[in-house]
């Protein structure tokens, strides 16, 4: 999934499409930022923000005042779109790290091998490892076989408690020992299905 082509031309970005999906979830939560605080909360350099934020005015996402910056009705309607939703779950042990982020990633269960393809692009993108949860065959799995239901039955059902999780869903949780290094992990993993 593709949110900001880059261009052919000019500088490349310093960006990732995950880091315009967490600036426009960290709008959603209907509270104006300045640039220099979201590029903080997002992890990148303000010239990235800036980058991002001019996108994100001309599709007219967000807008923009002295108050600062806020997600518009269209930019709330894109993100509910989107078969991401971010959640605050915590997994206890199945993950390194102290800081913990879970993305739900609809309907793509069946791209999922063994769980090291994301594991692999969590690390890339800064977190420590990542541990994937399918929805398979009415089971919580983590790949390939590992039975949550069997293993770890509190956990599953407080999984099994999320309205929107539902057969051949994922979840990602990305860990670190940093927020950030823990949210980039699980956003990376997820944008790498897509």
């Amino acid at each position: 999934m593709k949110i900001i082509e880059v261009p052919q031309y000019g500088p490349m970005f310093r960006f990732k499409d995950h880091h315009v999906y967490w600036t426009l979830h960290l709008l959603s939560g209907g509270k104006r930022f300045g640039r220099k605080k979201l590029s903080d909360m997002v992890g990148i350099g303000e010239g990235s923000m800036r980058r991002i934020i001019n996108t994100l005015r001309e599709w007219e996402m967000i807008d923009i005042k002295q108050t600062g910056i806020k997600i518009s009705r269209e930019g709330l309607g894109f993100l509910s779109e989107l078969p991401l939703k971010v959640l605050d779950i915590n997994i206890d042990d199945l993950v390194v790290g102290n800081h913990q982020q879970a993305i739900l990633v609809k309907g793509v269960a069946h791209k999922i091998e063994n769980g090291m393809q994301q594991r692999d692009a969590g690390i890339r993108a800064g977190s420590e490892g990542c541990t994937t949860i399918l929805y398979r065959n009415g089971k919580l799995l983590m790949p390939p076989d590992w039975d949550l239901d069997v293993n770890r039955p509190g956990l599953a059902r407080s999984i099994r408690s999320i309205e929107e999780m539902e057969e051949g869903d994922i979840i990602i949780v990305g860990g670190a020992f940093e927020r950030l290094g823990a949210v980039n992990g699980a956003l990376s993993a997820a944008f790498e299905l897509f």
